[in-house]
């Protein structure tokens, strides 16, 4: 990609047909967005793809309003324009970023405090599958989970985007790390990645191996992406003062019963977040952080995105059929050919 980006008149972007299955979706010839206030415009080299873009594709995770429609919630690429009053950014600037929407296309949007820059021991490509889960990461297990070098640590779907990042950024804390996967080749995955164990839950109760493997004691710190379903399981799995930290509900929303002595008992913690609603200033106070805690880890390749597979634009309905069969290992990206 040259230094000097060419702006052309019109891009490609994907865009969904109404709501529905990978069918509903397409790729469409638009104009340009245009940076502003704050804002840089990136031409796109990769985007992420993660399972809000599905939920979006199926009519339940709509974009906040007035943001565009187009799916996409990271991206990697050079900066092609500058807003009005960004200084810290130069056109040419190899980046990486945290979008609202609109990644799946050949330009997007960032606001320039969402940016970070390519790490040094990645491709611009490899540094498209960032910015999605090392903040949700960072944000939810270092910030809210409080998780200090010595404690164990469990993150559930450990062969996901979300958590081998987890796994890495957790050892690299000092943490011991336990995960959880669906099948013997990704519990391999996950121990290769660093976890010190991986327990299959479909042929083991987590939370009995958990107690197994931490003499009964339990773990310091969860990252959930299931929720209900995996509540009680969960609350068993907490050691005393142990923390929850809930960020998605594939397995539900709302439990019928629960006996919450142990919460008592045990003085634990639970909270969660979602990313994408949280206002700009929160978002670049976690992309502070990351350039300063994590950015030094991925300069130096103790840690790296899993990059399972790469899709061009066109390709988008076969990149979200991977997605939904989960069996892909780390992450899934689109990429421009620009």
């Amino acid at each position: 990609m040259s230094n000097t980006p060419y702006i052309p008149g019109s891009m490609r972007q994907v865009c969904f047909h109404g709501g529905g299955g990978p069918e509903v979706i397409g790729i469409e010839t638009a104009p340009l967005p245009v940076a502003g206030r704050g804002q840089v415009l990136i031409e796109v080299v990769a985007a992420g793809v993660n399972r809000p873009d599905v939920m979006q594709r199926g009519g339940k995770y709509p974009p906040p309003p007035g943001a565009t429609g187009v799916p996409g919630l990271e991206v990697s690429g050079c900066i092609a324009a500058l807003g009005e009053g960004v200084s810290a950014l130069g056109v040419g600037d190899e980046v990486c970023a945290l979008v609202i929407s609109g990644g799946y296309a050949e330009f997007a949007v960032a606001e320039a405090g969402h940016c970070l820059p390519r790490p040094k021991a990645l491709t611009l490509v490899e540094a498209g599958g960032i910015p999605e889960t090392f903040f949700t990461v960072y944000s939810n297990v270092v910030q809210r989970g409080r998780l200090a070098s010595g404690e164990t640590f469990l993150v559930h779907g450990g062969s996901s985007g979300i958590g081998s990042t987890a796994i890495q950024v957790a050892k690299q804390m000092g943490a011991r790390v336990l995960t959880t996967a669906g099948s013997a080749e990704k519990c391999r995955f996950c121990e290769e990645l660093g976890a010190d164990a991986a327990i299959n839950y479909r042929e083991a109760d987590f939370a009995e191996e958990v107690q197994r493997l931490t003499d009964g004691k339990g773990v310091d710190v969860i990252l959930d992406m299931i929720g209900a379903s995996y509540l009680a399981g969960n609350i068993a799995s907490l050691a005393v003062e142990g923390r929850l930290v809930l960020i998605a509900l594939m397995g539900g929303y709302k439990v019928e019963a629960l006996n919450i002595t142990p919460i008592m008992l045990k003085r634990l913690t639970f909270t969660g977040a979602t990313l994408r609603p949280r206002p700009n200033a929160e978002k670049a106070a976690i992309a502070d952080g990351l350039r300063r805690d994590v950015w030094p880890m991925l300069d130096a390749g103790a840690i790296r995105p899993v990059i399972h597979a790469t899709f061009p634009l066109e390709e988008a309905r076969a990149a979200h059929a991977l997605m939904e069969s989960s069996a892909h290992l780390g992450k899934i990206l689109l990429v421009t050919g620009r």
